[in-house]
């Protein structure tokens, strides 16, 4: 185990390196909210976002441009600024005793990173080597069921569609879609200048680039990082995402393969006893988890298990979770939470 497995004291010195970006602000919020032991908390951010003011527990702190004296004396980093900025910092941050909980791809197939959902295997955290890494959003929220159920009878294989709201793509994206909503009712032209086609009343497939296997990226970090954090190598796993018409919040549809067959109803108890789960089911009135449901919500929501028709050894359901949250901010505060050393 790394000696610097656990947090070393409290309160901590804290550093939000990406404070002015959608993630950011919700990890400023969620910090206060769950009264995490801070000591100071820095803001930090590229020149172009410094000098903004934001508030935290009543006081108001400016956002400060990244140097080198920014980490110094910090215990914990929260970045999630993207993959250039970290790489660009962490050796800085590693060499000052800091931990890293990083939001972006990096490192997370580093084998030699941690990459940890709390609720699925917060024992890899405790292995560090000063970098935990945050999964991709959608990898988080199906995580939170397919764990539970893979515990109990072995999965096989997973075909998994994602509904990705604007959120996914940062604030820029979300303020985008109002506008272009707005611009269309109003009968005005469009012209999407954050994502390369217009959200607005419309969907596209994932514009992260396509690899030799024509998959694009944000579909193979599924398939590769579920791997990892259900330490199953063999898990075959296939995806399609989607950009929606969504301000905030992703859904995905899944069919799951077993080694053998799933009773419903055990698999939904196992479900709705989950931590970080909720279900959401009313089939008399075709009632199910939607994005409204979770939006600014810890736990992700869970419907429609059922029977696949097609397959004996199948199940099918529907997920929603707040990708902003549980996808992102809330997953990285819950990482130190599980490392914070007792008093």
């Amino acid at each position: 185990m790394s000696t610097q497995a656990l947090l070393p004291h409290r309160p901590l010195t804290v550093a939000i390196l990406g404070a002015s970006g959608a993630v950011g602000c919700e990890l400023l919020d969620l910090l206060e909210q769950r009264d995490f032991p801070i000591k100071e908390l820095r803001l930090l951010a590229s020149k172009r976002s410094s000098g903004t003011i934001q508030t935290w527990k009543g006081s108001q702190l400016t956002v400060q441009e990244t140097s080198l004296e920014s980490f110094s004396g910090v215990d914990l980093v929260f970045a999630s600024a993207g993959g250039k900025v970290s790489c660009a910092w962490k050796e800085v941050i590693v060499s000052q005793g800091a931990l890293l909980i990083d939001n972006s791809s990096a490192f997370r197939m580093n084998s030699e990173v941690p990459l940890v959902v709390p609720e699925v295997n917060s024992h890899a955290a405790h292995f560090h080597k000063g970098i935990i890494a945050n999964p991709n959003c959608t990898t988080i929220l199906l995580s939170l069921v397919l764990a539970p159920l893979h515990a109990r009878i072995p999965i096989k294989r997973v075909v998994v569609s994602t509904y990705q709201s604007a959120s996914g793509a940062g604030a820029m994206a979300m303020e985008e879609l109002k506008s272009l909503s707005s611009a269309m009712l109003q009968g005005k032209p469009l012209s999407s200048k954050v994502l390369p086609y217009s959200l607005a009343f419309n969907l596209f497939l994932h514009n992260s680039d396509l690899q030799d296997n024509s998959y694009c990226e944000e579909e193979m970090k599924m398939v590769n990082e579920m791997k990892k954090i259900l330490e199953a190598p063999e898990l075959k796993l296939t995806a399609t995402c989607v950009r929606v018409p969504v301000l905030r919040a992703h859904s995905e549809a899944v069919n799951i393969e077993f080694e053998q067959p799933f009773e419903v109803n055990d698999a939904r108890n196992i479900i709705k006893n989950s931590q970080g789960v909720e279900l959401i089911e009313d089939f008399k009135m075709n009632r199910f988890p939607m994005p409204i449901d979770v939006t600014g919500k810890d736990n992700i929501a869970v419907g429609r298990v059922r029977q696949d028709i097609s397959h004996q050894n199948c199940l099918e359901l529907w997920l929603c979770g707040d990708q902003i949250r549980k996808g992102a901010a809330l997953n990285a505060i819950q990482i130190a939470e599980a490392l914070i050393s007792p008093q």
